[in-house]
């Protein structure tokens, strides 16, 4: 059972390196230009100011994931000797995805913490303070390789409380999930998910709601309507889409999509637009 595949499948991440080097400055990321960004301390210090006004003293090589819009700040002098490499990050079907919406705002970790990203970290940096042809491409892939280790090492480590990717972590929920993530139009009922995770159907659904936060039924449609915004985004007509989604006309979508965002799926893509 791949619990991630399917999700990054279609809302992967796509990175546009844009800084590497030492950093001695005062650099402001506004919510406002919609990008979400990763940060990576080599060596040095640098201080992190979040958008409510905290400020985070980093001492040690980290990587900062902010995976959506949220104003911060980095900021270092001349004695910090702060090396830094960043990117900025956009993803299939807008930002505001299931994949973001299942991270916290912003994620701190030293790079002590993450052994399964040091090969790929390694050969990063080398890029980054390398001159070789190509760089800028491999960098980015390397980039969006590394989400996904730190998608994996967050998982493995339960490095999230609550929400998708915790149940993706849960054993005894993952595999319910992963088969609403794979056959979305199947009318799935909470016995046979439950049935699937080997669990009473009452079990299931009070562990479901417990660390998802919505009740199963609740969360196919919230996933349902996340793939009719992609897939509007691309393009596509309503009524395939509803078809590929599981509803049986657009608008028995249309319903469930204005129940979900408060919009008709145009209104929506309008906005969007």
């Amino acid at each position: 059972m791949d619990r991630l595949s399917t999700l990054l499948t279609h809302f992967s991440a796509h990175a546009s390196t844009y800084f590497s080097g030492a950093f001695c400055a005062t650099e402001r990321f506004p919510a406002a230009e919609g990008r979400g960004h990763v940060h990576l301390l080599r060596k040095g210090r640098v201080s992190f100011r979040t958008e409510d006004g905290q400020r985070i003293r980093v001492e040690e090589p980290s990587l900062l994931l902010v995976p959506r819009p949220y104003g911060h700040e980095l900021q270092a002098d001349e004695a910090d000797g702060a090396e830094l490499v960043c990117a900025s990050l956009a993803f299939d079907g807008g930002m505001d995805n299931p994949l973001t919406r299942a991270l916290p705002s912003y994620s701190l970790v030293p790079l002590s913490q993450l052994p399964s990203l040091a090969g790929n970290l390694d050969w990063l940096f080398a890029e980054a303070f390398g001159a070789e042809c190509g760089r800028d491409a491999i960098l980015n892939r390397l980039f969006e390789l590394m989400l996904i280790q730190l998608l994996r090492h967050l998982m493995a480590t339960s490095g999230l409380s609550a929400g998708m990717l915790a149940g993706l972590a849960e054993p005894r929920l993952a595999r319910a999930l992963t088969l609403m993530h794979d056959e979305p139009a199947r009318s799935w009922s909470v016995e046979e998910l439950a049935q699937a995770c080997h669990m009473s159907r009452a079990s299931f659904a009070a562990l479901f709601r417990k660390v998802i936060g919505a009740t199963p039924a609740d969360y196919l449609v919230g996933w349902r309507v996340s793939l009719a915004q992609k897939r509007l985004r691309e393009g596509r007509p309503v009524a395939l889409i509803a078809d590929e989604t599981g509803y049986e006309s657009p608008s028995a979508l249309a319903r469930a999509f204005r129940r979900k965002v408060g919009a008709s799926p145009r209104e929506w893509l309008q906005g969007a637009q």
